[in-house]
């Protein structure tokens, strides 16, 4: 999708709203997609048009968006440096979208994916970019109804965050392994923890990125995409993990959308320590091993399929031998517990790390939910879907 943040001040995406200080921690911005469901059916529904109306009568136009699909929301935060202040506003945005789902007898549900039916394939939103999208890639676009959680860290040095890349994209499928939520689709359980990563990943810009030399090397990189036609502009490079097009800020783009604004603020508060550790080592000028781009394609299948259980390979490092998830999650630990503590953060993310590794990724809470439930998917659905507030 276009970066969303195309049409904003930079305040609103983790830009430069606060002046400069060594001892604030670092900014921090969400974007969460959501899949409109009828309120009745449980179904996916195509009212985006009128449910993004009226979201930006409850929260102002810069922080609700359409997207490809007119069965998806998507919700963009304020810039944010406090987990106190990033969970309440993603608790801000998610309740005064699922009230303007509510308007037009939807629910707003965090999932990867459609969880039951869709009467069709999903309309492209209508308007000239996305007419160009279906245009160029065809049938690629069908289906593109996904859901991630995207979020921006603010990195104001361009060469610096492009170097962070190296050393951020060999945690790329832990992150997504651990986030997986997305295990049906349109009424059947894919086998898959994350079926949103699956179905995204037929873009040809998408998946994990490329090991950049510096910024002239990723802007030849980013022209010669252009240039085949394989992304219509920069907007268009769907990576894991890439420098903003428009902001000065790195974004992680593996995850799949989350059940709930604790996981995600804990997320996004893993994905910032891990930035802060990446620009520590570019600042000290260690270099981020070359793990192969065909391993770490095959590492992001092996977490989309069977999320954080088992063994995944172990991308940090040059030889990528596989490894336990839990001692996987030790490893990132490491790396990520001083900027953690720095900013008081530690505890809300090991709790979460401590419970996933106890009872699974957002997935595995689907799952649960529809073998304890007669309804099955349809309680799959009301057990995601937003609470009015």
């Amino acid at each position: 999708m276009p970066e969303p943040f195309d049409a904003m001040t930079p305040a609103v995406a983790g830009g430069p709203a606060f002046p400069p200080e060594a001892s604030a921690p670092p900014t921090v911005g969400v974007e969460e997609e959501f899949v409109l469901a009828d309120r009745h059916s449980r179904s996916a529904v195509y009212r985006a048009p009128s449910v993004v109306g009226a979201a930006r009568a409850h929260l102002g136009g810069p922080h609700v968006t359409p997207e490809l699909s007119q069965s998806q929301v998507e919700t963009v935060s304020a810039v944010c440096r406090t987990a106190v202040e990033l969970e309440s506003e993603i608790l801000r945005l998610r309740a005064g979208a699922a009230a303007a789902a509510a308007e037009h007898d939807c629910l707003l549900v965090p999932s990867g994916m459609a969880v039951l039916g869709r009467p069709g394939p999903p309309p492209v939103l209508d308007q000239p970019r996305y007419r160009a999208l279906a245009r160029r890639f065809g049938p690629v676009v069908h289906g593109q109804g996904v859901n991630s959680c995207h979020v921006h860290v603010g990195v104001a040095d361009r060469e610096e965050a492009i170097q962070a890349v190296n050393h951020l994209r060999g945690w790329m499928p832990l992150l997504l392994a651990l986030t997986a939520n997305s295990p049906y689709s349109d009424g059947v359980d894919t086998g898959y923890a994350s079926w949103r990563s699956m179905v995204w990943s037929r873009w040809p810009s998408a998946g994990p990125p490329p090991y950049l030399r510096g910024t002239a090397h990723y802007a030849w990189l980013v022209d010669q995409l252009v240039a085949t036609g394989a992304a219509m502009d920069p907007a268009m490079l769907y990576w894991h993990i890439r420098p903003s097009a428009h902001l000065p800020t790195l974004e992680v783009r593996v995850a799949d959308v989350m059940p709930d604004a604790a996981t995600t603020t804990a997320y996004a508060l893993l994905v910032r320590a891990l930035v802060g550790h990446a620009v520590e080592a570019v600042r000290a000028g260690e270099r981020a091993p070359e793990v192969p781009d065909l391993l770490l394609r095959a590492a992001s299948w092996q977490a989309a399929r069977h999320g954080p259980t088992g063994t995944l390979p172990g991308t940090h490092v040059r030889d990528g031998g596989p490894m336990a998830v839990g001692r996987l999650i030790e490893e990132l630990w490491k790396r990520a517990e001083p900027h953690l503590s720095r900013h008081g953060d530690d505890q809300r993310v090991g709790d979460w790390l401590s419970d996933v590794q106890l009872n699974g990724s957002g997935s595995a809470r689907q799952r649960r939910v529809a073998r304890q439930h007669a309804a099955g998917l349809r309680a799959v659905v009301d057990d995601l879907a937003v609470e009015l507030p």
